[in-house]
C-alpha cells in the first residue's frame, strides 16, 4: 500500500523535476493537446496502455491491454489445405479458394485486437490547456493548465497499474468519468482515413455493467464465449482539494487495485517505475547530427520499450494503442507475420534490447504446439509452420492466403530465434528454444518441398504483396523471397545443429541446402520470380530478403555487388509511388547493406517527415498530401517505426557473414558521429567515435568471449589491452582476434 501511495504523493509534489533529462531534447512537447486519437500522448509497459489527447472538450485516455482479445474463428481451416489450393491453382478456379480462405476475414468482425475503455476529466472545469509533455525518460505525461491546474498521468513499467493525479485544483474538483464503448449502436467516425474496420457493435456483446461508489468505478464488460474483461478506477480527493487515482484492467478475471493511502513516506514506486526505464535507456546509445533523425530514433525506442514487456504478447500491429474511434482497429489490431511483427523486433538486437526482443520468441513458442497442429493439418506435413495472419493464441486468421498461410512465415518467424542466439550466445536458449525451432521449421521444409532431379521444389510460391490477392499471386516457380527464406533457414538450421553437437543433422541440413536452386536475377537484379520481373513500384521488398533482413548477400563479394547493385538501381527506376511508411525504412537497411550512406538517410528523412502523426507514430500513407507516395490514408501500425530504428543502427554497425563492421554507411557529411553499446553477432558489445569528419576510436566488450572479427573504419590503428602480435589481418582488412568472456578491446585511429 506504500508504494502505491508514494507514487500518488510523488505526482503531487516537485519530485519529478529533479530526475535527470539526459533524453529531454526528444520529448513530446506541445502548446495543446492532441484532437486525434493516433496523434495522441503515448504510455504503455507492454500489457496496459494508454492514449491521453482531448474530445468533446474533455481530457481523455483510451485505455488498452495488449491481451483483450476476441478469438472467435471466421474461417474454417478443415475445410481447405495447401495440396487442394494447389489443385484450384492448377485449374484457375481460384474463386473458390478466396471464397473459403479470404472471404471469412473480410466479412466477419472477429478474430480481433479489442480497445478497453476511457476516461475523461472536463475541460470545462480545468481550463485552458497550455502545455502537454511527454517525458521519454520517464514515461510520464504532463498537462498544464493557464490557472495553474498540473495533470499528471503514467503507467507503472512493471505493475499492471496506471496512475494519475491533478495538482494546484483551483476549482472545484474533477472527477473522472469512465466512458465504454456501446456495442449495441456505436457507428464509425466520419472522416477518419484509417482504415478503420466495422462498428464495434457488429461483435454483438451484451451491455457492460458499470458500478460506481463514491471514489471508483468498477467496468465489467462480457464479451464472446464467457470470457469478459474488467476496468477499475479508483481516486481519492486530499485535504487540499488535489485528487489522486490509479486504474488498471483485467482479463477473465476480477480486476483489483490496492487502497489509496495518504500516510506513506517513501518514494518506493515511482522509484521502481523510473529504475525499469533508467535500465533501458542505460542498455545503449546513439547519437548522430541529423535532429530529425536522432529525434524519431529515441521516440521510436521509447515506444519500444512501452509496448515490449516479457510476459506480455508479441508487439502486434497497434500494440497497446488500439484505435479508439468506436470500430474495429486497423486490420483487426491483429499479428501480421508476413513483415509486421518481424520488423517490429529488428531494432532490439542491435539495440541491446534482448529482453525486449524475447517477447516476440517468447510468445512465438506459447503458440508452438497450436502452429504444429495447424502445420499439420493444413499443409499434411511433420514439422512446423506459424500462420502469417494470426490471432494471440496462435489461429491461423486468413486473408489473402497466399501471405496470410504462406509455406515460408516459419522460416521468417525462425530468424528471431536464430538472432536471440547468435546476438546472445546464450547456450541454454540455443539448446531448449532456438535448436529445436528452427529443427521444426526445417523439418517442415524437407517435407513439403518436392525433390526432383537433384533440385527441390516449393509447390506453389508467393511474394508479398506482389499481384495482391489475385491467382497472379501464386507462382509455379521459387519466388525469392520464398527462395531466400528457405536458403537462410536450412544454413541456420546447421548452424545450430553444429553449435548442439549434432554433426549428422548439420550434414543432412546442408545436403537439403545444396539441392535448392540458385537466386533468379538478370540484369534488373531480384526479380519476383522466374520470368517476372519487378515492374511497376510496390510496397513490400519482399525480393530482396537476402539483401536484408537475411545477410544473405554481401556487397563486399563482386558477385553479389552486382545483383545488389541493380536491384537498388531497379527499385529506384520503379519509383516510390505504390509505397508505405515501412517500405522507406526497409530501404534505409537496405541501402545500408549496400555501403549507400546519402540515400540511406535520405529514406530516413523521408519517414520521420512524411509518414508520421506528430507523435511519431507511423500512418503508413504520405502525411503531406502525396509527396512521395499515392497513399495518403493515416492507418496506424508500429513495424514502420521499428524499422526505422533499425535503418539509423545499421548505419553504424553491421553484423555480416561472420564479421562485424563499424560505421559502415556513414556518411561524409556527418562529421561527428557516436554510439555506446550497440550489440552485434557473437554477443560483443560495440561503442565508436567519429570526430570532426575521422572516425577516432572504437571500443568492444566480449560478454561472452570467443572470435573477434571487426572490419575497423580507420586502416591503421593502435590496439590497446592487448598483447602484441594478438591480432591477425585478413585480407579483405579484418581483424581478427580472440577474446576471454568480459574482455575489451579498444582501437584507435592510427592516422597513417
Amino acid at each position: 500500500m506504500k508504494t502505491k501511495t508514494a507514487i500518488f504523493l510523488l505526482l503531487l509534489c516537485s519530485f519529478f523535476a529533479g530526475y535527470t533529462q539526459q533524453l529531454k531534447p526528444y520529448d513530446l512537447s506541445f502548446p495543446k493537446l492532441a484532437d486525434r486519437w493516433d496523434e495522441a500522448m503515448p504510455l504503455g509497459n507492454g500489457m496496459l496502455g494508454a492514449l491521453i489527447w482531448q474530445k468533446n472538450n474533455k481530457l481523455r485516455l483510451s485505455l488498452d491491454r495488449a491481451d483483450l482479445w476476441d478469438e472467435r474463428k471466421a474461417m474454417d481451416i478443415s475445410k481447405f489445405n495447401f495440396k487442394w489450393v494447389e489443385e484450384q491453382v492448377h485449374h484457375n478456379n481460384y474463386a473458390a479458394v478466396q471464397k473459403l480462405g479470404d472471404e471469412p476475414y473480410d466479412r466477419s468482425p472477429y478474430p480481433t485486437k479489442l480497445p478497453a475503455a476511457a476516461l475523461e476529466f472536463d475541460l470545462a472545469k480545468l481550463g485552458k490547456v497550455v502545455a502537454n509533455d511527454l517525458n521519454i525518460e520517464t514515461a510520464l505525461n504532463t498537462v498544464k493548465f493557464d490557472n495553474g491546474t498540473v495533470f499528471n498521468c503514467y503507467i507503472h513499467a512493471v505493475k499492471q497499474e496506471g496512475y494519475f493525479s491533478f495538482k494546484n485544483l483551483n476549482s472545484a474538483a474533477t472527477l473522472p468519468a469512465l466512458i465504454v464503448h456501446n456495442y449495441a449502436n456505436r457507428q464509425i467516425e466520419k472522416g477518419d482515413n484509417s482504415h478503420a474496420g466495422e462498428g464495434l457493435q457488429k461483435l454483438g456483446y451484451q451491455k457492460g455493467t458499470v458500478t460506481h461508489t463514491a471514489s471508483g468505478i468498477r467496468y465489467h464488460q462480457p464479451t464472446y464465449q464467457g470470457h469478459y474483461y474488467e476496468v477499475l478506477v479508483q481516486w481519492k480527493k486530499l485535504p487540499d482539494g488535489n485528487i489522486i487515482g490509479s486504474w488498471t484492467i483485467s482479463s477473465d478475471r476480477a480486476a483489483s487495485l490496492s487502497p489509496i493511502s495518504a500516510t506513506a513516506k517513501e518514494p518506493t514506486g515511482w522509484v521502481e517505475h523510473t529504475a525499469w526505464w533508467k535500465n533501458f535507456w542505460s542498455k545503449s546509445r546513439v547519437s548522430v547530427p541529423d535532429a530529425l533523425i536522432q529525434k524519431q530514433y529515441y521516440l521510436e525506442m521509447y515506444k519500444l520499450g512501452s509496448v515490449a514487456r516479457k510476459g506480455a504478447p508479441a508487439i502486434t500491429l497497434q500494440a497497446v494503442w488500439t484505435a479508439d474511434n468506436g470500430s474495429l482497429p486497423p486490420w483487426k489490431g491483429d499479428f501480421h507475420n508476413d513483415l509486421n511483427t518481424q520488423l517490429s523486433y529488428w531494432p532490439t538486437y542491435t539495440g541491446n534490447h534482448l529482453a525486449e526482443g524475447a517477447t516476440f520468441t517468447d510468445w512465438l513458442w506459447k503458440i508452438r504446439d497450436r502452429n504444429l497442429g495447424y502445420t499439420k493439418q493444413y499443409f499434411g506435413v511433420a514439422g512446423l509452420n506459424v500462420p502469417g495472419v494470426v490471432t494471440l493464441n496462435g489461429d491461423p486468421m486468413g486473408g489473402w492466403i497466399q501471405y496470410s498461410l504462406s509455406p515460408t512465415v516459419g522460416a521468417w518467424a525462425s530468424q528471431h530465434f536464430y538472432w536471440q542466439w547468435k546476438y546472445s550466445m546464450d547456450d541454454t536458449f540455443l539448446k531448449t528454444r532456438a535448436y529445436p525451432y528452427i529443427h521444426d521449421v526445417a523439418t517442415y521444409l524437407e517435407n513439403i518441398t518436392r525433390l526432383k532431379d537433384g533440385v527441390r521444389k516449393l509447390p506453389l510460391s508467393s511474394s508479398p504483396e506482389y499481384n495482391d490477392n489475385s491467382i497472379k499471386a501464386w507462382f509455379l516457380e521459387w519466388t525469392n523471397f520464398d527462395l531466400s527464406l528457405t536458403r537462410f533457414l536450412f544454413k541456420a538450421a546447421a548452424e545450430v545443429s553444429q553449435a548442439n553437437g549434432k554433426e549428422e543433422e548439420r550434414k543432412h541440413w546442408l545436403t537439403i541446402l545444396g539441392q535448392l536452386p540458385d537466386y533468379e536475377v538478370n540484369e534488373t537484379g531480384f526479380t519476383i520470380a522466374p520470368g517476372a520481373n519487378l515492374t511497376s513500384s510496390h510496397r513490400h521488398m519482399s525480393q530482396y530478403m537476402a539483401i536484408y533482413p537475411l545477410g544473405l548477400l554481401d556487397v563486399n563479394k563482386e558477385k553479389d555487388k552486382t545483383i545488389i547493385e541493380n536491384s537498388l538501381k531497379r527499385i529506384e527506376e520503379m519509383g516510390t509511388r505504390a509505397w508505405c511508411g515501412y517500405s522507406f525504412s526497409w530501404m534505409a537497411s537496405l541501402y545500408a547493406r549496400a555501403y549507400q550512406a546519402d540515400k540511406a538517410v535520405k529514406q530516413l528523412e523521408i519517414f520521420a517527415s512524411n509518414f508520421c502523426s506528430p507523435n511519431s507514430f507511423h500512418l503508413n500513407g504520405d502525411q503531406k498530401g502525396g509527396q512521395y507516395s499515392g497513399f495518403t490514408y493515416r492507418p496506424f501500425t508500429l513495424e514502420g517505426n521499428f524499422a526505422f530504428a533499425q535503418g539509423v543502427q545499421e548505419l553504424l554497425v553491421q553484423s555480416r557473414n561472420g564479421y562485424i563492421q563499424v560505421f559502415p554507411a556513414v556518411p561524409q557529411s556527418w562529421a561527428n558521429v557516436s554510439f555506446n553499446s550497440l550489440r552485434t553477432e557473437g554477443a560483443f558489445l560495440v561503442s565508436a567515435a567519429k570526430e570532426n569528419g575521422v572516425p577516432v576510436k572504437v571500443k568492444i566488450y566480449a560478454e561472452k568471449g570467443g572470435v573477434l572479427r571487426v572490419k575497423l573504419p580507420f586502416k591503421t590503428y593502435i590496439a590497446k589491452d592487448l598483447p602484441p602480435g594478438s591480432i591477425k589481418m585478413g585480407a579483405e582488412g579484418i581483424a581478427e582476434v580472440k577474446l576471454k568472456a568480459k574482455q575489451i578491446v579498444t582501437f584507435e585511429n592510427g592516422y597513417e
